[in-house]
C-alpha cells in the first residue's frame, strides 16, 4: 500500500475528505519526524514506538577489496511494534 492508497483508506473509514486525510497524515508524519530527529520517542499505545537509537562504532569490511574500515557511530531512526500490532500480524483475535 502507497500513502495515496492509505489516504484513500483513512478518507473511506473516518468519513472525510481525500485532501482532509491526506493533509492529517501528512502532519502526522512530520510531528513524528521531528520529534524523533530531537532525540525524542512517539509512543503510539498498542500500534508502537518510534525512536532515534545510537549505533556504535565499529570496524566494517570494504566488500570489493577487503580492507578494514571504520564506521562511525551514528544515530538511526527504530520502530517497535507494539503487543496489539504484533497480535493482530500473527492473527491472534483481539
Amino acid at each position: 500500500m502507497n500513502k495515496g492508497e492509505l489516504v484513500d483508506k483513512i478518507a473511506e473509514k473516518a468519513s472525510v475528505t481525500k485532501k482532509d486525510a491526506d493533509l492529517v497524515l501528512s502532519t502526522l508524519l512530520d510531528v513524528i519526524l521531528d520529534t524523533v530527529a530531537s532525540g525524542d520517542k512517539v509512543t503510539l499505545v498498542g500500534f508502537g514506538t518510534f525512536e532515534a537509537r545510537d549505533r556504535q562504532a565499529r570496524e566494517g569490511r570494504n566488500p570489493s577489496t577487503g580492507e578494514p574500515i571504520k564506521i562511525p557511530a551514528t544515530k538511526v531512526p527504530a520502530f517497535s511494534a507494539g503487543k496489539s500490532f504484533k497480535d493482530k500480524v500473527v492473527g491472534k483475535a483481539e
